[in-house]
């Protein structure tokens, strides 16, 4: 593994960070000025749209998708670089580059699993940024970190699809621009097999028998650049069977095929957010004294920012090996390699983020700062994507075969 970026990475890294520090850091204060003036808080702000139009023409868009007809063509080894520093502002950056969940995995899962029809009417105004979309698996009712739990049925009847059920927590819901649901139920409850129970459909928000019910907050946060979290209920919605993903009893394994980029993408965001904390702890630490002396000079604000430093840089080099083995040898010869860095890097960054919170006192819990936004984002991704606990259980099973 070659640690120097190549030629193309390092002239969209140039590129990107100019358009960070030219246009994205600049509208974060109006996004938020703007959105307080919109007749619906989950409408898009224009700065927004201003933003996604400068990426776009710019060439920095769809820089998550390898594949070239699509997307930029990058390698994940390339993309890696390139998440990080949107993941400076990651109620912004992602947004205006068109590289934002759930639309990233969505539009992987389409490009890789939908037919041509499918990928006409879906994929294509993703990739443009006409439209956004949302990926509903978690129920409220049972423990989704198991997906074999999960209760929504897609029962057939004719040449439509009957979908019932209730999700929540569903990603991007909220927003008027969000226009089709994956949504993911058991075709076949009663299957032998528990993997091949699950399917999925694509389901237009405006079926009849969808209700966007409401929006979850998180951490207080209702978290409105992001298009929100939302509860909806499926009642009886129907839907043609062209709408089917693949293919009956395929909705496990393309779950799977979605999480493993997702997993990556957000802890590549991750340490983005880490670097933004880091900066603005040193910031306050040179420009604030307390006890006689700039909060710079105090030891345990040395020891803060050290760790984290090491901390960062540790975790840098296994997501960029992650992605390197995902180029190499494929999502499952990276299997444990993403499970460590989907343990490690949300857990890391989140005590980061909350000594810089610390440096800032009051401050680092306000509005005034990112970082209280920074660390609800970082904390949820303990839970999402599959909880800890589930990955460090398969990785421990993994580590302990091999010496039966």
């Amino acid at each position: 593994m070659d640690f120097a970026y190549d030629a193309r990475t390092e002239e969209l890294r140039a590129k990107l960070l100019a358009f960070m520090d030219e246009h994205v850091y600049p509208a974060e204060q109006t996004a938020h000025e703007q959105r307080a003036r919109l007749a619906s808080p989950w409408d898009t702000p224009q700065v927004v749209e201003d933003l996604k139009a400068e990426a776009r023409r710019q060439g920095l868009w769809n820089l998550f998708l390898p594949d070239a007809e699509h997307g930029a063509g990058l390698t994940n080894l390339q993309y890696a670089p390139l998440a990080e520093i949107t993941g400076r502002s990651p109620q912004l950056a992602p947004t205006a580059t068109n590289c934002a969940a759930p639309d990233t995995g969505n539009m992987e899962v389409l490009a890789q699993f939908a037919d041509e029809a499918q990928r006409k009417q879906w994929l294509e105004p993703l990739l443009a940024g006409e439209i956004r979309s949302a990926f509903a698996m978690t129920e409220p009712e049972v423990a989704s970190s198991d997906a074999t739990n999960i209760t929504t049925h897609i029962e057939r009847e004719g040449d439509e699809y009957v979908v019932t059920g209730r999700k929540w927590y569903i990603s991007g819901a909220m927003n008027p621009d969000c226009r089709i649901f994956i949504v993911m139920g058991k075709t076949d409850p009663g299957g032998e097999d528990i993997r091949r129970q699950q399917s999925m459909v694509l389901v237009p928000r405006d079926t009849p028998g969808v209700t966007v019910d409401r929006a979850m907050q998180v951490f207080g946060y209702e978290d409105h650049y992001h298009g929100g979290h939302a509860e909806v209920t499926f009642d009886h919605a129907r839907v043609p069977v062209s709408n089917l993903i693949g293919e009956e009893g395929g909705g496990f394994a393309i779950a799977q095929a979605r999480l493993g980029p997702g997993r990556i993408h957000h802890c590549m965001r991750l340490i983005g957010m880490a670097e933004r904390a880091i900066e603005l702890m040193c910031r306050r630490a040179v420009s604030r004294n307390a006890f006689g002396k700039a909060l710079a000079q105090q030891g345990v604000v040395h020891n803060w920012i050290a760790d984290a430093r090491v901390t960062v840089e540790q975790l840098r080099l296994l997501v960029l090996k992650t992605a390197w083995l995902m180029d190499t040898v494929g999502n499952r010869g990276a299997h444990t390699e993403i499970q460590a860095i989907k343990i490690a890097t949300p857990r890391a960054v989140v005590d980061i983020i909350d000594r810089a919170i610390q440096l800032h006192g009051a401050g680092g819990v306000s509005q005034d700062f990112p970082l209280a936004e920074l660390y609800a984002g970082a904390r949820t991704l303990m839970i999402a994507d599959g909880p800890d606990e589930v990955h460090q259980r398969s990785l421990a099973r993994r580590e302990i075969k091999k010496y039966l």
